[in-house]
């Protein structure tokens, strides 16, 4: 079945506002709301960097149903794996069967500013990602856990206040072997839309399918997410215009390299500002939507999370729930 979920932008809003927004969300038929976990957003000027922990539990308490869940959290550098497993631990506990956790590699504009270490290469990041899943699910499921891995350890850990079954995790991926990881050991795979649809159709999907296979696990056992990038207005000019505060999104990855600081990142963004809308779905009509999501859905996603970049969420939600959830939920 497909499921349709809300991106609670915490690198652009505050924490009282989220919660606003998805109590909204989960009023209008979403299905989810994703939190971002950063410690330094991608802009200085009006940015904003709640702790999704804590803002998790406050999100939990204010709606009745809703999955709720980190879209993503790195749970090597910054966070220790245990504290994660713990702090996890006691959101499933106060709302059974509703969180997630979405965790990833990371980025070193978030780990590095907040504990100086050292950015390692991606293969140490992606072996510590790893890791940590492995412990995190130790702890969710074993007492007194003496753990000893190349990265972390705990000495006799044992997780007093934990979910009956443990937290399903979902592993954030850009290429092969992330994407193959969440296929061996995840309940769910996430992406993000707008880039080349040869990395889905020819690497990541088939990559989440041979880490199924390589686990024995039926083909589909890992649900496939995809936080797709829409704005959308009745008012084409003002969808257009909306994408600009997001404009880093548009840098290329070379262009981003180094940038360890979000004074840094503002200043490069501004000028990626008149081509923003390209990693966008912009539009202003509903059909237009549902025809640019389409392919999304022919290629298996049947969790889609969308992130609207304008200030106006609540328009968005209204409008968006209103006009293009019911033609989705149609197909």
């Amino acid at each position: 079945m497909l499921k349709l979920g809300y991106k609670a932008s915490a690198e652009q809003f505050g924490p009282r506002e989220l919660i606003d927004f998805s109590v909204l969300a989960e009023e209008h038929g979403f299905d989810s709301v994703w939190v971002s976990d950063h410690f330094s957003p991608w802009r200085h000027t009006d940015g904003h960097s709640p702790y999704s922990f804590s803002w998790m539990g406050a999100a939990g308490q204010a709606t009745k149903s809703i999955a709720i869940g980190t879209s993503v959290v790195t749970p090597t550098f910054r966070y220790h794996p245990s504290i994660v497993a713990q702090a996890m631990g006691t959101l499933g506990a106060m709302f059974p069967d509703r969180v997630l956790l979405g965790v990833g590699t990371g980025e070193g504009m978030n780990e590095v500013t907040a504990t100086g270490v050292e950015w390692p290469a991606t293969s140490e990041r992606f072996a510590r990602l790893k890791e940590a899943i492995a412990l995190m699910k130790k702890l969710w499921t074993d007492d007194l856990v003496t753990f000893e891995g190349q990265f972390y350890k705990t000495y006799k850990a044992t997780i007093y206040d934990r979910p009956e079954k443990p937290v399903p995790v979902y592993v954030a991926a850009a290429g092969p072997a992330a994407a193959k990881l969440a296929g061996r050991e995840a309940e769910g795979f996430i992406c993000t839309s707008g880039k080349n649809w040869e990395l889905y159709r020819e690497t990541l999907i088939p990559a989440v399918k041979e880490g199924e296979a390589q686990a024995n696990r039926p083909e589909g056992t890992v649900e496939r997410l995809i936080e797709i990038k829409v704005s959308y207005d009745t008012d084409k000019n003002q969808a257009m215009e909306d994408t600009k505060i997001w404009a880093a999104l548009a840098l290329a990855p070379e262009d981003k390299v180094g940038i360890d600081n979000p004074k840094d990142m503002e200043e490069k963004a501004r000028l990626a500002e008149p081509y923003a809308h390209k990693r966008w779905i912009v539009a202003s009509e509903p059909d237009e939507v549902v025809a640019a999501i389409q392919p999304y859905l022919d290629l298996g996603f049947t969790h889609l999370v969308f992130h609207h970049p304008g200030d106006d969420q609540t328009r968005f939600i209204k409008q968006f729930s209103e006009q293009v959830l019911p033609k989705l939920r149609s197909k």
